[in-house]
């Protein structure tokens, strides 16, 4: 086992880092605590943070799949109910009633049904108490209505820190039929985080980071297309430099990064003599030479692989990881990471998991790879053997690593989702 990683300093911190580009914010002057939610960003996720408003330390972190609508703190407990859903774009209002402790970061999903409830509004009457307004479940046969409309109801539990999950029926939620208006709460959000400190900045995940020959870290960043793009690099006080790139949110499953290539490898689609489309690994010739095709990057017949990110090593093999197609989303063990021979494609190695990789690189004999669910692995270089495994994070909050560089000092520098850098030493 090599040691375990360690956080020597964090590049382009800021306050409300977590949560990205804010859409609601809601106060607890008693407590001295802000919530703050962020829009659906990296990987289609959106984030909750809980903040103190004297010295805007994050407190406890909750990531959604769906956009948040509502946050209401509970009057004595510590906890943070949050709302969260959308239209499904054919039929369905979609979404979850979470309940965060924000002393503990523990959360759970407290809606019985299969599609869970869109929640449009929380309020506390009481301890006791929490009032709940819900889209209708489905928009009938009204969908002009349905879109304007919702069902309020008021739920009642003795002790709200003790309620199970999944525990909140259809006669819990039922509840009269009212006007529901969809407010946009974004700029009162930007205008709250203002007051609070100047200093915070919407900012996407980090697509790229590297080390300049000055010590400088340069690292590129996801931009929407509606945000000002700054004309050059833009520097922070702490040594790191931003440039912004506009990108789409999704995966790119046609990206294709080959690090320490000796050659411009690419990623093209070809049909087998079944018609069956291909995903091949390829060079580019230089211009008017055109592509010479090495090997499909499936080796396991029956099996479509999307390439990932990978690296060449010293004697010529690939290192890459990559994902297996399947009609209902990725499946147990459909992430991989394979050492390939260099001659025909020959797995000389395999480690699978249950998520997608978003960066990978190498240095000496270990493999370092980011999963989108927060974990950083290192990997054997020889075997494939996980050597450690280890969760990134930032005052004790979890971070999700988006981007990874091997420095030749013996450094990792990790991008991460909120738009900072780890610069981590590894031995």
């Amino acid at each position: 086992m090599i040691s375990p990683l360690r956080v020597r300093r964090v590049l382009g911190d800021r306050p409300f880092a977590e949560v990205g580009r804010p859409v609601l914010a809601v106060p607890d002057e008693k407590r001295g605590l802000t919530a703050v939610a962020g829009e659906c960003a990296f990987a289609g996720r959106a984030t909750v943070g809980v903040y103190g408003t004297g010295d805007l330390r994050c407190r406890a972190v909750l990531h959604s799949p769906f956009p948040v609508q509502a946050l209401a703190f509970h009057p004595t407990a510590p906890l943070l109910a949050v709302g969260t859903g959308q239209y499904d774009g054919g039929y369905f209002f979609e979404g979850e009633l979470l309940l965060l402790d924000w002393e503990t970061g523990v959360a759970g999903s407290l809606v019985e049904h299969d599609f869970g409830r869109q929640v449009l509004g929380l309020a506390w009457l009481d301890e006791q108490t929490l009032q709940v307004l819900m889209a209708p479940p489905d928009d009938g046969e009204d969908d002009l209505a349905a879109q304007a409309e919702g069902h309020i109801a008021v739920v009642r539990r003795p002790d709200w820190r003790a309620v199970a999950p999944r525990s909140l029926t259809g006669a819990d939620l039922a509840g009269p039929r009212v006007p529901a208006p969809r407010p946009d709460g974004r700029v009162d959000a930007e205008r709250a985080l203002s007051a609070l400190s100047p200093n915070w900045e919407a900012r996407g995940h980090v697509l790229s980071v590297e080390e300049r020959p000055d010590g400088a870290v340069l690292a590129t960043i996801a931009r929407a297309e509606d945000d000002p793009e700054p004309p050059v690099p833009t520097g922070l006080t702490d040594g790191l430099l931003i440039r912004h790139r506009t990108t789409p949110y999704r995966d790119r499953h046609d990206r294709l990064r080959i690090r320490h290539g000796s050659r411009n490898y690419a990623n093209v689609t070809r049909r087998s003599r079944r018609e069956r489309k291909q995903h091949w690994l390829a060079v580019r010739s230089p211009v008017g030479a055109g592509v010479r095709h090495l090997f499909p990057f499936s080796w396991e017949p029956g099996e479509v692989h999307y390439p990932g990110p990978g690296v060449e090593t010293a004697d010529g093999d690939l290192v890459h990881a990559g994902t297996v197609h399947h009609g209902h989303g990725l499946q147990p063990g459909g992430s991989f990471v394979v050492r390939r021979a260099a001659a025909d494609g020959a797995p000389r190695w395999v480690f699978r998991t249950d998520h997608v990789a978003t960066d990978l690189d190498m240095a000496a004999d270990t493999a370092y790879v980011a999963y989108r669910d927060g974990e950083l692995l290192a990997l054997d270089l020889h075997s494939g053997a996980v050597r450690r495994r280890d969760r990134p994070a930032v005052a004790g909050v979890p971070v999700v690593p988006t981007a990874l560089t091997a420095t030749a000092d013996g450094r990792l520098l990790v991008g991460t989702a909120d738009g900072r850098v780890l610069d981590c030493a590894t031995t």
